[in-house]
């Protein structure tokens, strides 16, 4: 039995839930959510939890089982709270802004390399140097957070680039100089 799969979600407040068949709905303050579960499982309403169920033991329906419950439990967390990442910007005359709804970075490149953000995320910019992308879709607000920071990775060397908040960029020592030999 899947340890994730098994476990309820809590409905909270102001979040309502509609299941239609395979369909599940989530509105809640931030916005609205829907998604087709796969045919393996099904979803049972019980007062102010969810609970997701597998409909045999195939590989692949214990497979689905732990994925769906996860997916509809980040739904209802969207639609509630909402999802955030940060990026920090590291080097020396790297900054970003916002124009608009778009993203303007400035990190060592000859032009200005500008992200239009797709629909349902919004784009933040603190300080110049920190980047705060929010949005109700879990997987969305991950996607938009990495082509950001594929835009100028950390680098090895002096770490400068776009590196997600608390992350830990592994040092390189750089060249050792000349051992003498010849």
């Amino acid at each position: 039995m899947s340890r994730i799969g098994k476990r309820p979600i809590d409905i909270p407040n102001k979040v309502t839930v509609n299941i239609d068949g395979q369909h599940i709905a989530v509105k809640g303050p931030k916005g609205e959510l829907d998604w087709v579960l796969p045919e393996q499982v099904t979803v049972e309403q019980d007062g102010e939890t969810i609970k997701v169920v597998r409909r045999d033991e195939s590989r692949v329906a214990r497979q689905r089982h732990g994925l769906s419950r996860t997916l509809v439990a980040n739904m209802v967390q969207g639609v509630s709270q909402g999802f955030e990442k940060r990026l920090e910007i590291q080097g020396v005359g790297y900054r970003a802004q916002v124009q608009g709804r778009n993203l303007i970075l400035n990190v060592g490149y000859s032009k200005p390399v500008e992200i239009v953000p797709p629909d349902g995320i919004q784009v933040a910019v603190e300080n110049n140097t920190n980047v705060v992308i929010r949005g109700i879709n879990k997987e969305t607000v991950g996607d938009t957070a990495a082509r950001i920071r594929a835009v100028r990775p950390p680098e090895v060397y002096k770490g400068k680039g776009i590196r997600y908040a608390g992350e830990i960029v592994r040092r390189k020592a750089g060249k050792a100089g000349k051992t003498g030999k010849k």
